[in-house]
């Protein structure tokens, strides 16, 4: 896909970073910018450029006054994508490639406000071979996504989560999680914990077809993506509802985990829709 046909959406931070790149967000860092937070003497911030004469007028001291603005700094943005067996599934696009698709948007969206961007991939381990470090030029990112997208993940568990935070920066991040979340609810909280120092964004990734589009009676056979193991099932109407049941109440389980770190999830069931998540952040991200 040509850069240009990404599909981009809008974004902001509701924290001071502290980088010193410039960029687009609010920080804590003195520069160039327009947001005047006080005076200092020319001693201790020797910038003439900054001369304010009016309040080194007033000054019975007679030190000379310089005025002190905070510029606007740039964030690095990252992707965490879940690489694990069940995100082979799909039954009309496969979610890993809508993971990629999704990817792509953040990577260019992130170009575009001039902030770096990262991925980092993991299913039962951090796949060192899935990782992009964070970086102000997009390109590298969006061939790990046009690659991506023709990956098949192995069925292997996304066990890996647990170690995730070890790849992102001290800094304070603006950090995509994309994945289906079928891991252990335990699991999940505890990688959570270790990213609270990050802004969290978890997409989470269902396809209907998983628990709805089920036949009502008769025999079916299920494999379980990220095990491989293979059952045999003998569907009744009570049991299919008991599926659909038990998917509803994992849907409320994971929702409870993530506002429970205050991280509201954004969900993606068909297509993805980069102006749904710019829709995402004038809810719930104060600018």
């Amino acid at each position: 896909m040509a850069i240009e046909d990404i599909k981009e959406f809008s974004y902001h931070i509701g924290w001071r970073n502290r980088g010193r790149h410039p960029g687009r967000h609010a920080s804590t860092q003195r520069g160039m910018g327009m947001e005047f937070i006080g005076h200092t003497s020319l001693l201790n911030y020797p910038d003439p450029r900054r001369i304010d004469l009016r309040q080194t007028i007033r000054d019975p001291m007679e030190q000379v006054y310089v005025r002190l603005f905070n510029q606007k700094s740039a964030t690095p943005v990252f992707v965490i994508c879940d690489l694990s067996g069940s995100m082979n599934f799909g039954s009309k696009t496969r979610k890993i490639r809508k993971a990629a698709d999704i990817a792509e948007s953040i990577a260019r969206s992130a170009t575009r406000n001039s902030d770096p961007f990262g991925f980092v991939g993991f299913d039962e381990v951090v796949r060192e071979d899935w990782i992009s470090i964070a970086s102000f030029k997009s390109q590298r990112a969006i061939d790990l996504c046009e690659r991506l997208k023709e990956h098949h993940p192995e069925p292997v568990s996304g066990s890996g989560i647990d170690d995730v935070w070890r790849f992102l920066p001290r800094e304070r991040s603006l950090v995509f999680m994309v994945s289906d979340f079928h891991m252990p609810l335990e699991q999940l909280e505890g990688a959570l914990s270790n990213l609270t120092r990050h802004h969290i964004v978890p997409v989470v990734l269902w396809d209907a077809d998983e628990y709805t589009n089920l036949p009502e009676n008769g025999i079916t056979a299920v494999t379980d993506p990220e095990s491989g193991a293979k059952r045999t099932l003998f569907l009744r109407k009570s049991y299919r509802d008991k599926i659909i049941e038990s998917f509803e109440a994992r849907r409320a389980a994971i929702y409870k985990i993530f506002m429970e770190f205050d991280m509201p999830p954004f969900y993606v069931e068909g297509d993805f829709d980069a102006d749904r998540l710019t829709e995402y952040f004038h809810q719930f991200v104060a600018a």
